[in-house]
């Protein structure tokens, strides 16, 4: 849907996304313009555009020098908030915002550039913290209508054709930062025991992990479980979708996340819920009521939390199914976008 004639003079919101590789921050960035969409005339600016939002190129943006009012630039990334500043700086009506999910200290550059924000969202009381100068909390929201419990979660597990009864998952890029290694090292020691489960694990492996994920490969062999642990590479959004529905438990092993959106994407799907305490997890998981928190990076305690549902996934389905209203109640897209929406209210 590119930019009209039209909206190029009523624009409102202009939805930068610069980076060329797609990551977390981009799929939550698409998951909520469309929304925003909805309650202003916007624009995505850049590659991986969603359906229900125009967009434009950087031909289109030159002629918004001297637009006859501010249009909101919504940064996520270092990189669009240097763009956002230049453009000010040279003449575009522009009200600058961002929103950080990062929690560490930030570079001197990141600081300078929070400071010349007109306002900012953190996803997070703890990313929060780390700005240094006051930010709105505004939590990630998921699609519930695409990310929703299956029918029928055996009959969807059994067209994947895998050995056992149930699936246990853990989804994004294999590398250490996600702890794709603990999840193995987990799965070694339980899937003997429990015949009926299969473990997946969904993600890239990019060129510089190859090694890490080489090295897990050869564990699963040495431990004879090729076909109980399954590494199925990168997959279009529509079959992660489909793959949160055959999965019974869900492993969230970052070791240190932003936020972490497979948190409430899985909820979403009425799995249960393992999270090490990393991104959001400790704000999103209700501790054993919708999920079971854990530290990050140790095999230890996620074999300890993992067996008891293992053992009884009748309990599992419970969990999953109060985690799945959770979601509903607290992290649905149209909270996220309104919430937003307060904050670009508040800009005049």
């Amino acid at each position: 849907m590119p930019i009209e004639n039209n909206l190029a003079s009523d624009l409102q919101l202009i939805v930068p996304n610069l980076h060329r590789r797609y990551s977390g921050v981009t799929a939550t960035n698409r998951m909520v313009a469309p929304k925003l969409a909805q309650m202003y005339r916007a624009a995505w600016l850049g590659p991986y555009a969603p359906d229900g939002i125009a967009r434009m190129g950087f031909a289109d943006l030159l002629k918004l020098w001297r637009h006859r009012w501010p249009l909101i630039w919504h940064a996520r990334r270092n990189d669009e908030m240097i763009v956002g500043v230049l453009l000010r700086a040279l003449g575009w009506p522009l009200k600058l915002v961002f929103t950080s999910a990062a929690q560490r200290h930030h570079t001197w550059l990141t600081r300078w550039l929070i400071r010349q924000m007109d306002a900012v969202i953190a996803t997070s009381e703890l990313s929060a913290s780390f700005l240094k100068r006051e930010a709105t909390v505004v939590m990630h929201g998921v699609d519930t209508t695409r990310y929703a419990p299956p029918a029928d979660r055996a009959a969807a597990f059994a067209e994947a054709k895998l050995p056992g009864r149930y699936a246990i998952g853990c989804f994004g890029r294999v590398r250490a930062q996600k702890g794709t290694d603990v999840f193995v090292e987990a799965m070694c020691r339980l899937l003997p025991r429990y015949p009926d489960f299969t473990a997946v694990i969904v993600g890239a492996v990019v060129p510089e992990q190859q090694g890490f994920a080489d090295g897990l490969k050869r564990q699963i062999e040495k431990a004879g479980l090729q076909s109980r642990i399954v590494i199925m590479g990168e997959l279009e959004i529509e079959e992660v979708q489909r793959w949160y529905q055959r999965l019974t438990i869900y492993a969230f092993t970052s070791r240190n996340e932003g936020f972490g959106l497979t948190l409430i994407e899985a909820m979403a799907a009425g799995v249960t819920l393992v999270a090490a305490r990393a991104g959001a997890a400790q704000f999103v998981i209700e501790d054993g009521v919708t999920g079971v928190l854990t530290p990050p990076g140790d095999v230890d305690a996620l074999v300890g939390a993992l067996e008891p549902l293992m053992r009884d996934p009748a309990a599992a389905v419970a969990i999953g199914e109060r985690a799945r209203a959770r979601v509903l109640e607290k992290f649905s897209l149209d909270a996220e976008a309104n919430a937003i929406a307060a904050v670009y209210r508040t800009l005049g």
